[in-house]
């Protein structure tokens, strides 16, 4: 691992999933690691950017639901504001800068500290700053996933890199929770993942980071210090480069 990080400016994907636990929709007890661990890199000069789903609180209307597509995604959406705002709020009480910048507007319903429309110029102009911006509301339209709505952001604020925080320690051939034979790839293009059908990301979000030469790396949240690792060039996970 380098001493310093290998990137300038990120865009971290984190699932809904990843801040919620068995008994909680939201815990602090992660929320609290999570600024430990993005403050510890933010010193370093990286300037972080994140976008997070709602798969804690919202995981869509189902198939034997009679609710829409479109009323579904766009609750899904309003879920992930909820989760921007608690992470916000989080770094906030850590002496932490940030800001949540959403696809959705709010005002004048509610008046918030720390959340703004999103603007492309203004994300860039606070990750100068020095703060971390958190993306919340999706892409603002139903039918997006969070992948898509990451692959956006990230090309849109010119990140070095979209890093994608899971589970599970990078790109598999198949389940490794359900297939002991599933091999893990270090590198892989995303082409490749594209024509073996891999879930890792939605067909968009690879189409938009290859076309636009934008670097995913898929590694898991934990153990705690793993996105340090990653930003600092530690080969960890596995890298899906544009080609």
């Amino acid at each position: 691992m380098k001493d310093y990080p290998v990137y300038n400016r990120v865009l971290l994907e984190l699932s809904g999933e990843m801040i919620g636990s068995d008994r909680k929709a939201i815990d602090m007890q992660v929320l609290n690691s999570l600024t430990s661990q993005l403050s510890d890199i933010k010193d370093c000069g990286l300037q972080i950017a994140i976008v997070i789903g709602a798969g804690n609180i919202w995981r869509g209307a189902g198939k034997q639901s009679t609710m829409n597509r479109n009323n579904a995604d766009m609750i899904g959406m309003l879920g992930t504001v909820v989760n921007a705002m608690a992470l916000q709020s989080t770094l906030e009480n850590s002496g932490v800068p940030s800001v949540v910048l959403s696809a959705i507007r709010f005002e004048p319903v509610v008046e918030v500290e720390y959340i703004e429309p999103f603007v492309t110029k203004n994300a860039i102009r606070h990750l100068q700053e020095g703060k971390i911006v958190i993306f919340g509301g999706g892409t603002g339209n139903p039918y997006f996933t969070t992948d898509t709505a990451s692959a956006l952001r990230a090309l849109q604020i010119n990140a070095d890199a979209l890093l994608k925080a899971t589970k599970v320690d990078g790109v598999y051939t198949s389940d490794p929770v359900l297939d002991s034979n599933a091999k893990r790839f270090d590198t892989l293009t995303c082409e490749e993942a594209l024509k073996m059908g891999l879930k890792v990301m939605d067909a968009a979000a690879f189409s938009l980071c290859k076309d636009n030469n934008m670097p995913i790396v898929v590694f898991s949240l934990n153990p705690e210090g793993n996105i340090k690792r990653v930003v600092y060039g530690e080969k960890i996970g596995t890298v899906l480069t544009p080609s």
